[in-house]
């Protein structure tokens, strides 16, 4: 995978590097072939990676049950599958295609 994301239907593989500890949730930059992504919760006994479903979910506008970590469930890197989001970050463009226009693409500001 040469970027931090790639579409597969209407899922979407997102590679991204938590950053747990984190002042606020946050969505970062992107780094390499990953997307940063800021959380407040701390990384004990997977509660940072459940504390990351939770944010992504409100910012894919996706129920917790569409995102599945597919690898790194206690790592810093983690390679997510989201189903069918509604909303994306500015950072990810639409899918292509006429089912990109079911996606409302929005900044997301925190």
């Amino acid at each position: 995978m040469k970027a931090f994301f790639e579409w597969d239907g209407d899922t979407l593989m997102l590679n991204v590097k938590v950053k747990p500890r984190a002042k606020r949730d946050a969505i970062g930059k992107v780094i390499g072939e990953q997307l940063s992504v800021h959380v407040a919760e701390a990384p004990e006994r997977g509660k940072a990676t459940a504390h990351l479903i939770g944010f992504l979910a409100e910012e894919f506008q996706v129920t917790k049950a569409a995102i599945e970590v597919v690898s790194g469930a206690h790592n810093v890197n983690k390679r997510l599958r989201i189903a069918a989001p509604r909303r994306l970050p500015a950072v990810i463009p639409p899918r292509s295609g006429s089912a990109a226009k079911q996606v409302r693409r929005e900044r997301v500001h925190k």
